[in-house]
């Protein structure tokens, strides 16, 4: 598949082939596998109930153990009364973590760039370093790229994808809402799937491979 190579200007540069992994056969359930570990990966555990143990009271019993009638029972500690600990609460070091093996998470990423790929979602600019480090240099790059692309005009998340990072790039995209800048090291199907569009430096497309 080729696609057209723009500037920062809006201008059509010339054209560029996408690598064979934009053409990986698309798992819907791999991705979302991929999504599922990277979310539960990102999950901390804060919830916390105090058990018998760690309420504050007297430990004498309720009441006598014999002679009045009624069951026996230990301390107002005890979980079946109100005050008492949580019997089996969480206990705050709650393991969320899975794995997935690199070669399936790779397949997934590749499947998910295909994805985006065959829906036309991807564009291709020359080169970022050159943008001025200023919001509204940002702002009038966006406008110009949406006057040519349907997709994009029409795109709330946009992903902005690097080989490195580029801190005037960031610094421009930073305050304009809906726009992420990632990079390859850092590039992660759930980062991906939440976009609506992704832009690719020439760069990161040739380091991809």
């Amino acid at each position: 598949m080729k696609l057209p190579i723009y500037n920062i200007k809006g201008e059509s540069v010339g054209e560029m082939t996408l690598p064979k992994l934009f053409s990986t056969t698309c798992s819907e359930s791999l991705i979302a596998q991929a999504i599922r570990v990277y979310r539960n990966n990102q999950r901390k555990s804060h919830a916390y109930a105090k058990d018998r143990g760690d309420i504050s009271g007297t430990s004498a019993k309720m009441w006598p153990q014999k002679g009045t009638g009624r069951a026996r029972h230990s301390t107002a500690k005890a979980s079946q009364f109100v005050g008492g600990g949580i019997a089996h609460g969480p206990t705050g070091d709650q393991n969320f973590k899975l794995e997935i093996p690199k070669k399936q998470k790779k397949l997934a990423i590749n499947a998910i760039l295909s994805k985006f790929a065959k829906n036309k979602q991807i564009i291709i600019v020359d080169d970022l370093k050159v943008l001025d480090p200023k919001t509204k240099a940002a702002d009038k790059f966006i406008t110009c790229l949406s006057a040519l692309d349907e997709v994009l005009s029409k795109s709330r998340r946009i992903g902005i994808i690097s080989s490195e990072v580029l801190d005037n790039a960031k610094r421009a995209f930073n305050n304009l809402p809906g726009i992420e800048m990632l990079n390859l090291n850092s590039l992660n199907v759930f980062n991906i799937s939440n976009k609506n569009c992704l832009i690719f430096t020439k760069k990161a497309i040739d380091d991809i491979k």
